[in-house]
């Protein structure tokens, strides 16, 4: 849909990276503020594995003229970097804070941690405004405990301003829309007004399905796998998707199948889900799971991954 020119110097264009440690809901922020679940959830970490954009549009209305926020939501930044994976994710994470035009650090109400010490010291030498956005303020029943916490976190940066959240249920989230237009620049749009994503479609797939080993594999299984889309085909009442899940052990490709394939049914049950309702279509999916040991490890699969990038190599 093409979209009439209001004023480029009245309408606002700006990005934002969300970042925080792992858990934390940037990805809920991010699919709550775009309005569709474009970016991965689970109450676990590394879920994100590569930086995903959103898109938040809104056209002239009667108090504006008109905003355009190009959201980043990046992996969670964490102290443990043993692997090829684990660091790509940490530098994408940090690399997401260079040139845009305002930071949301996330973190969790009343649980501050190392790792938020460790991501609050990547932003030392940022200009850029960061908003604290302390999360899943719902949770807390007792308001002095987050008032001391709301004291306590504010002393540890110069925020450009401090916003309790719940990500999950909306609360305060038009306040961080309000907050930012406060810092992001006069600009035309980048992206047409019905852009929600940088991201294909197959991509967004790929996710959703990956998300769906992390609900249903346990322990540190989930993050031993990795999903690839072999064959993606559309038509006007059905989407044919093929995909490889990948581990890197033969003894966690049957943990992965299950007894008699239900874990694998398991997961295909709640990703067909997922992707009939993000594509408005019936989806028939197929499943394949292949092993290759130290996949984390070797720098040619997380390209065709797309974890990292062939300037990385």
């Amino acid at each position: 849909m093409s979209r009439e020119v209001i004023n480029p110097v009245d309408t606002q264009c700006g990005t934002v990276s969300i970042i925080g440690r792992p858990n934390v809901g940037k990805s809920t922020l991010l699919n709550h503020l775009v309005g569709y679940k474009i970016s991965a959830i689970a109450n676990k970490p590394q879920t994100t594995r590569t930086n995903i954009r959103g898109i938040v549009t809104e056209v002239q209305g009667d108090t504006h003229p008109g905003y355009q926020i190009i959201f980043t939501d990046t992996p969670g930044i964490h102290l443990n970097s043993k692997n090829l994976l684990n660091r790509t994710l940490n530098s994408e994470a940090v690399a997401a804070v260079e040139d845009v035009d305002a930071i949301i650090f996330i973190v969790e109400a009343l649980k501050w941690t190392e790792e938020d010490d460790f991501v609050i010291s990547r932003l030392k030498h940022t200009t850029k405004p960061v908003l604290l956005l302390i999360n899943k303020v719902d949770r807390i029943k007792e308001k002095e405990r987050l008032f001391e916490f709301l004291q306590m976190v504010s002393k540890k940066r110069d925020f450009a301003e401090l916003i309790p959240v719940s990500a999950a249920k909306g609360i305060n989230t038009d306040i961080v829309i309000e907050s930012l237009l406060k810092v992001i620049p006069k600009s035309e749009f980048i992206y047409p007004e019905d852009y929600i994503t940088d991201k294909s479609v197959r991509f967004i797939c790929g996710e959703l399905i990956r998300e769906q080993l992390v609900l249903n594999l346990h322990e540190e299984l989930p993050y031993t796998t990795a999903v690839e889309i072999e064959r993606y085909e559309e038509t006007d009442d059905l989407v044919t998707i093929e995909v490889v899940i990948w581990t890197d052990r033969k003894n966690q490709k049957g943990i992965i199948i299950g007894k008699k394939g239900e874990t694998l049914k398991r997961i295909g049950q709640g990703a067909r889900r997922s992707l009939e309702e993000f594509l408005m279509k019936k989806v028939m999916l197929k499943q394949w799971v292949k092993v290759e040991e130290n996949w984390q490890n070797n720098p040619r699969h997380l390209n065709e991954l797309g974890i990292i990038s062939n300037r990385e190599l």
